[in-house]
């Protein structure tokens, strides 16, 4: 009996001493671990603060495009169209009014009102951009067939626009103002941009005045986008929407290196790819119209293509680069400059002639009575030739000698006596040599072009 509650005794003992000591050993741990009570609450980690040169990098970068920014934006304005639209009722019978009950109850006079042309006011919003003189420029799609055009300016005064000269064929305008000391943007040479060089694009897309959005080159020289009849575009993936039309596309030092002018979208919204003009066929086109009221390009007179890999293996070339002459029309400055068919163009007036749209952007560019000498290859060797550019009549578009017709897609080209002795054909057949076939050449169903 007394050794049972020894027992209990020594067991009790040891409880309470062990006790004890978890107590102390916990209170020493938590202090130790949190510097605190047992009942304080548990600290909170501090984040890594990023490095002091990471933080003055992106200093350094957001202070630059604010100071680009600042200095760009005066220059760009809102433009707004108004125009008077003519709608007329359906001709012919058809809907609840031309019921004989109304009629009948109504009469033929009160139906009549339903029946007679309603004019109804249109309107639309755009961008545009303060460039030399005061003038403005914008894109043709933004300022057609408008009845009213109305500037507003970055300080919110508003002008009525005068319409100087138009485009379509390179989609650009310019209007005017009477306003005094208008903050005019530099000149940037589009030729010189990158790929990858930063660029920044200003407008009003959706009526929101002065949004900046900023981005990259992504591509240069884009054509066959089917915006206009002469291409030559700048993508990026700087964020353009509808109303950016005839913004502006900067690059870092503030200077004008393309007109924002259209977007491929699937869903009518930015999706990453924009399209700008380049600059420097803005400031040509700017120019014939403030001059001449119309554009005035250069003229060649020939019918060319580009260089694909077929044609380039044909004719032994080392790259897919110039323009073939499938046609030299009589009395041109080619015809009289020599120029014969066969031909391939690979430099013009000093310039590499990349493919057939590169050339005809660059004949068009050239003042009519201008000598320029074109460099072709004829039997695998150089030959230059000095040829006195035309005029291109107004109402045509350099032929590219790619024809559009029931089998879109199809490029072709005249059977000259050198591909006939390279493909050693007959002389007895005739035709044309089919020199490339892409997916729009009727082997299957096309959707409309999502470009907006």
């Amino acid at each position: 009996m007394k050794l049972g509650r020894s027992i209990l005794a020594i067991a009790a003992v040891f409880m309470v001493v062990g006790l004890v000591l978890g107590l102390v050993l916990s209170s020493k741990l938590g202090i130790e671990s949190n510097g605190h009570a047992d009942n304080a609450p548990m600290a909170v980690r501090t984040a890594t603060a990023p490095s002091e040169q990471s933080v003055n990098v992106l200093a350094d970068y957001s202070r630059a495009l604010v100071d680009v920014v600042s200095t760009v934006t005066p220059s760009v304005v809102n433009i707004s169209t108004s125009r008077t639209v003519v709608k007329r009722a359906p001709a012919g019978p058809g809907g609840p009014f031309n019921d004989p009950f109304f009629r009948r109850f109504f009469g033929d006079d009160f139906m009549r009102q339903f029946q007679e042309p309603r004019e109804e006011q249109s309107n639309s919003l755009g961008s545009g951009v303060i460039v030399d003189g005061g003038y403005i420029i914008t894109n043709n799609h933004v300022i057609k067939d408008a009845d009213k055009i109305t500037v507003t300016l970055s300080d919110k005064r508003e002008f009525e626009g005068t319409v100087v000269g138009s485009d379509p064929k390179t989609d650009i305008a310019v209007i005017k103002i009477e306003a005094k000391d208008l903050p005019a943007i530099k000149w940037g040479d589009s030729d010189g941009l990158k790929v990858g060089e930063v660029v920044i694009a200003v407008g009003s897309p959706y009526g929101l005045n002065q949004t900046v959005t900023t981005g990259i080159v992504s591509a240069k020289g884009r054509a066959n986008v089917r915006i206009a009849d002469y291409e030559d575009f700048i993508q990026t993936d700087a964020a353009i929407n509808p109303g950016n039309s005839g913004g502006p596309l900067v690059n870092i030092r503030g200077e004008l290196v393309g007109i924002n002018t259209a977007i491929f979208s699937t869903s009518g919204g930015y999706q990453g790819i924009g399209f700008s003009i380049p600059s420097n066929m803005v400031h040509v086109i700017m120019e014939s119209l403030i001059k001449y009221k119309k554009v005035v390009r250069g003229w060649l007179g020939v019918s060319i293509q580009s260089i694909n890999k077929e044609l380039a293996k044909q004719f032994d070339l080392k790259e897919e680069a110039g323009a073939l002459v499938s046609d030299v029309a009589a009395d041109s400055p080619a015809d009289k400059g020599g120029m014969k068919r066969g031909d391939i163009i690979i430099e013009y007036d000093g310039k590499k002639v990349e493919d057939s749209v590169s050339l005809r952007n660059m004949v068009a560019a050239t003042a009519p009575g201008t000598k320029a000498d074109v460099v072709v290859l004829r039997d695998g060797k150089k030959k230059t030739l000095t040829v006195k550019i035309g005029e291109l009549p107004s109402d045509s578009v350099a032929s590219a000698g790619e024809y559009n017709n029931a089998l879109s897609g199809i490029a072709v080209q005249d059977l000259t006596p050198e591909i006939r002795k390279k493909l050693n054909i007959n002389k007895r057949v005739t035709g044309v040599i089919v020199t490339d076939a892409t997916d729009e050449s009727g082997l299957r169903a096309t959707t409309g072009s999502p470009l907006k």
